[in-house]
């Protein structure tokens, strides 16, 4: 039996749905992202397994129990907020004693909790501190520290990074990551950064308009998308759209495709094949031999992202995206003629909408 279970979950506001029958099972220990663009519905279900709102249908257990309609107070469940929520007048020692004062706790057991949280959070020295005497960073962590000074069941986290910048949320990601495996404590990561949910996530969960697009790994969420939406929505995807053909192959405008991945599909099929920008070699000359997959196209942007380039290119009036290591080739140029190959074992074929 799943630690965390959402069954069916449904919820709408006035005539909109919010969250469509939302299934999903989480095991102990896990830490599971909700990952779409805004309004899609992660808010909404966090603060249904939280108790801030309640399901219009299904059921939420919670270690066998069934919490759908139990006060958030009741729940043993922690909440970091995107915006902190740390109260202003008080101490960070005091910001965390908060809720261990609410469940009645000695105070012997507060100061020993107190004390290693803010241990666990590497903050040990701002505990007589105000909030406003430290950094966005130092407060999102004394915001986690109070969540698991209660020692809940499930940590739940709404956008924890969104309001720092880029650097901090870095750091941070990798340190809430670092404290969640360290306790092995069930987490709820809700956000809409991508890089966010790969890097830090056992399960992502992508969804748009209310429902579940898909439940995977972070490596099968990005290699093999079950959707268009997933493949777009999860970091760049090239768009071949075309027909099934005889030999497996998918005749496209710019290419015929060769892959053995349309063997389900009846000839005629229309059907998109999706290729990462990472899986498109670029040759400045056409290769010499068979290679599959190629075609040629014109360089129309140039852009450095460090490690990689990313070109944009045009073929026959359609935009690609190819990421290339530069050092050690020949210097790229805007305009220039150049060859592309793929090989077809990086590609993904679904059902032209």
């Amino acid at each position: 039996m799943a630690y965390l279970e959402l069954n069916d979950v449904s919820k709408k506001f006035n005539n909109i749905v919010a969250v469509n029958q939302f299934n999903l099972h989480i095991e102990k220990g896990q830490l599971v992202s909700f990952l779409g663009p805004s309004g899609c519905g992660k808010t909404t279900t966090l603060r249904m397994i939280a108790g801030f709102e309640t399901p219009d249908a299904g059921t939420i257990l919670l270690d066998g129990e069934d919490i759908s309609k139990t006060a958030p107070n009741r729940r043993g469940i922690g909440m970091v907020f995107q915006a902190y929520a740390l109260f202003p007048n008080m101490t960070i020692r005091e910001n965390i004693m908060f809720g261990l004062k609410m469940q009645h706790k000695s105070k012997e057991e507060m100061a020993e909790r107190t004390d290693n949280v803010l241990e666990l959070v590497r903050l040990k020295d701002t505990a007589r501190r105000y909030p406003h005497q430290l950094s966005g960073g130092q407060q999102q962590r004394i915001a986690l520290a109070r969540a698991l000074a209660i020692q809940p069941r499930v940590l739940l986290l709404d956008e924890p990074l969104s309001a720092l910048d880029a650097e901090v949320r870095v750091v941070l990601r990798g340190e809430i990551r670092r404290i969640q495996s360290s306790l092995g404590i069930t987490t709820v990561y809700v956000t809409h950064d991508q890089e966010e949910a790969l890097s830090i996530s056992d399960r992502v969960v992508v969804m748009n308009g209310g429902l579940i697009e898909q439940v995977g790994t972070p490596q099968e969420i990005y290699r093999k998308p079950d959707t268009r939406f997933v493949a777009t929505f999860i970091g760049t995807a090239n768009e071949f759209h075309g027909a099934v053909a005889e030999n497996q192959t998918v005749n496209c405008e710019q290419i015929n495709i060769s892959t053995s991945r349309v063997a389900d599909y009846a000839i005629g099929k229309k059907v998109v094949v999706l290729v990462r920008p990472e899986n498109i070699e670029v040759f400045d000359e056409r290769p010499v031999g068979s290679l599959n997959n190629l075609f040629e196209g014109e360089i129309d942007t140039i852009t450095f992202h460090g490690a990689i380039t990313r070109l944009g290119i045009n073929s026959g009036g359609r935009m690609f995206t190819a990421d290339v290591n530069i050092t050690g080739r020949n210097a790229l140029t805007h305009h220039q003629h150049v060859w592309l190959s793929f090989n077809s074992d990086y590609c993904q074929v679904m059902p032209e909408a």
